[in-house]
Protein backbone atom coordinates (compact mmCIF):
# COMPACT_ATOMS: atom_id res chain seq x y z
CA UNK A 1 0.00 0.00 0.00
CA UNK A 2 1.10 3.56 -0.51
CA UNK A 3 0.01 7.16 -0.18
CA UNK A 4 1.36 10.55 -1.19
CA UNK A 5 1.72 13.53 1.14
CA UNK A 6 2.83 17.11 0.72
CA UNK A 7 5.88 18.22 2.70
CA UNK A 8 8.36 21.10 2.83
CA UNK A 9 10.67 18.99 0.60
CA UNK A 10 7.96 18.32 -1.98
CA UNK A 11 5.59 15.42 -2.41
CA UNK A 12 6.60 12.20 -0.65
CA UNK A 13 5.30 8.75 -1.49
CA UNK A 14 5.10 6.55 1.61
CA UNK A 15 5.15 2.81 0.95
CA UNK A 16 4.04 0.07 3.34
CA UNK A 17 4.43 -3.67 2.86
CA UNK A 18 3.56 -6.42 5.36
CA UNK A 19 3.10 -3.99 8.25
CA UNK A 20 6.31 -2.00 7.86
CA UNK A 21 7.46 1.07 5.98
CA UNK A 22 9.63 -0.03 3.05
CA UNK A 23 10.14 3.27 1.25
CA UNK A 24 9.76 7.02 1.34
CA UNK A 25 10.21 8.38 -2.15
CA UNK A 26 10.85 11.94 -3.30
CA UNK A 27 9.00 13.26 -6.32
CA UNK A 28 9.26 12.87 -9.22
CA UNK A 29 8.33 9.27 -8.49
CA UNK A 30 9.76 6.35 -10.45
CA UNK A 31 7.29 3.56 -10.95
CA UNK A 32 9.45 1.30 -13.07
CA UNK A 33 12.14 0.51 -10.49
CA UNK A 34 10.74 -2.93 -9.67
CA UNK A 35 9.74 -2.13 -6.08
CA UNK A 36 6.40 -3.58 -4.99
CA UNK A 37 3.96 -0.88 -3.98
CA UNK A 38 0.47 -2.32 -4.27
CA UNK A 39 -2.56 -0.06 -4.37
CA UNK A 40 -2.95 3.47 -3.06
CA UNK A 41 -4.63 3.51 0.35
CA UNK A 42 -4.69 6.93 2.03
CA UNK A 43 -6.48 5.43 5.05
CA UNK A 44 -4.08 2.56 5.82
CA UNK A 45 -3.34 2.85 9.57
CA UNK A 46 0.46 2.63 9.23
CA UNK A 47 0.52 5.17 6.41
CA UNK A 48 -1.71 7.50 8.44
CA UNK A 49 0.67 7.16 11.42
CA UNK A 50 3.72 7.71 9.21
CA UNK A 51 2.08 10.84 7.81
CA UNK A 52 1.36 12.07 11.34
CA UNK A 53 4.96 11.51 12.45
CA UNK A 54 6.43 13.14 9.35
CA UNK A 55 4.21 16.21 9.80
CA UNK A 56 5.26 16.43 13.45
CA UNK A 57 8.91 16.15 12.34
CA UNK A 58 8.51 18.96 9.81
CA UNK A 59 6.79 21.05 12.52
CA UNK A 60 9.82 20.39 14.80
CA UNK A 61 7.58 18.59 17.28
CA UNK A 62 9.09 15.13 16.72
CA UNK A 63 12.77 14.31 16.89
CA UNK A 64 12.67 10.50 16.84
CA UNK A 65 10.45 8.36 14.66
CA UNK A 66 8.74 5.29 16.06
CA UNK A 67 7.71 3.25 13.04
CA UNK A 68 8.22 -0.35 11.95
CA UNK A 69 10.82 -0.23 9.17
CA UNK A 70 11.77 -2.87 6.61
CA UNK A 71 14.25 -1.38 4.15
CA UNK A 72 15.32 -3.85 1.49
CA UNK A 73 19.05 -4.07 0.84
CA UNK A 74 22.22 -6.10 1.24
CA UNK A 75 23.57 -7.08 4.65
CA UNK A 76 26.16 -4.28 4.42
CA UNK A 77 23.52 -1.71 3.47
CA UNK A 78 21.38 -2.86 6.40
CA UNK A 79 24.34 -2.32 8.76
CA UNK A 80 24.92 1.18 7.40
CA UNK A 81 21.25 2.11 7.62
CA UNK A 82 21.13 0.83 11.20
CA UNK A 83 24.16 3.00 12.03
CA UNK A 84 22.42 6.03 10.49
CA UNK A 85 19.63 5.63 13.03
CA UNK A 86 22.25 6.41 15.70
CA UNK A 87 22.83 9.91 14.28
CA UNK A 88 20.28 11.95 16.20
CA UNK A 89 18.29 15.11 15.50
CA UNK A 90 20.58 18.08 15.00
CA UNK A 91 23.70 15.90 14.71
CA UNK A 92 25.83 15.14 11.68
CA UNK A 93 28.46 12.52 11.02
CA UNK A 94 30.89 11.92 8.19
CA UNK A 95 31.00 8.82 6.03
CA UNK A 96 34.28 7.95 7.74
CA UNK A 97 32.68 8.24 11.18
CA UNK A 98 29.93 5.85 10.13
CA UNK A 99 32.59 3.45 8.81
CA UNK A 100 34.34 3.62 12.20
CA UNK A 101 31.06 2.95 14.02
CA UNK A 102 30.84 -0.21 11.92
CA UNK A 103 34.37 -1.24 12.93
CA UNK A 104 35.92 -0.29 9.60
CA UNK A 105 38.59 2.17 8.51
CA UNK A 106 38.20 5.38 6.51
CA UNK A 107 38.86 3.25 3.42
CA UNK A 108 35.25 2.06 3.75
CA UNK A 109 33.92 5.64 3.47
CA UNK A 110 33.07 5.26 -0.20
CA UNK A 111 31.14 2.03 0.42
CA UNK A 112 29.31 3.73 3.30
CA UNK A 113 28.48 6.62 0.95
CA UNK A 114 27.08 4.26 -1.67
CA UNK A 115 24.94 2.47 0.92
CA UNK A 116 23.83 5.82 2.32
CA UNK A 117 22.73 6.89 -1.17
CA UNK A 118 20.60 3.75 -1.57
CA UNK A 119 18.68 4.27 1.66
CA UNK A 120 15.06 3.60 0.66
CA UNK A 121 13.57 5.34 3.72
CA UNK A 122 15.11 8.83 3.80
CA UNK A 123 14.23 11.28 6.56
CA UNK A 124 13.17 8.47 8.93
CA UNK A 125 16.54 6.75 8.38
CA UNK A 126 18.44 10.05 8.45
CA UNK A 127 20.87 9.80 5.57
CA UNK A 128 20.63 13.60 5.21
CA UNK A 129 22.71 13.92 8.39
CA UNK A 130 25.78 12.38 6.76
CA UNK A 131 28.23 14.95 5.40
CA UNK A 132 31.72 15.08 3.94
CA UNK A 133 34.75 14.80 6.20
CA UNK A 134 35.46 18.51 5.71
CA UNK A 135 31.93 19.45 6.78
CA UNK A 136 30.56 20.07 3.30
CA UNK A 137 27.28 18.76 2.00
CA UNK A 138 27.82 15.89 -0.36
CA UNK A 139 25.42 14.01 -2.61
CA UNK A 140 21.87 13.25 -1.59
CA UNK A 141 19.42 11.06 -3.49
CA UNK A 142 16.75 13.72 -3.03
CA UNK A 143 19.09 16.48 -4.21
CA UNK A 144 21.26 18.86 -2.21
CA UNK A 145 18.54 21.52 -1.77
CA UNK A 146 16.40 18.97 0.07
CA UNK A 147 19.37 17.87 2.19
CA UNK A 148 20.09 21.50 3.09
CA UNK A 149 16.45 22.11 4.02
CA UNK A 150 16.33 19.02 6.26
CA UNK A 151 19.55 20.02 8.02
CA UNK A 152 18.29 23.59 8.49
CA UNK A 153 15.04 22.24 9.92
CA UNK A 154 17.06 20.48 12.62
CA UNK A 155 19.45 23.37 13.19
CA UNK A 156 17.70 24.65 16.30
CA UNK A 157 19.09 21.60 18.09
CA UNK A 158 22.63 22.79 17.40
CA UNK A 159 22.30 25.96 19.51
Amino acid sequence: MWTVIDSPVGELRLVEHNGAITAIEFSPFRDSDGRPRGDRDDDHPLLVETTRQLRAYFDRDLKEFDLPLAPVGSAFQQRVWQALLGVGWGETASYGEIAHRLGMTNAASRAVGLANGRNPIPIVIPCHRIIGANGTLTGYAGGLPRKQLLLELEQDALF
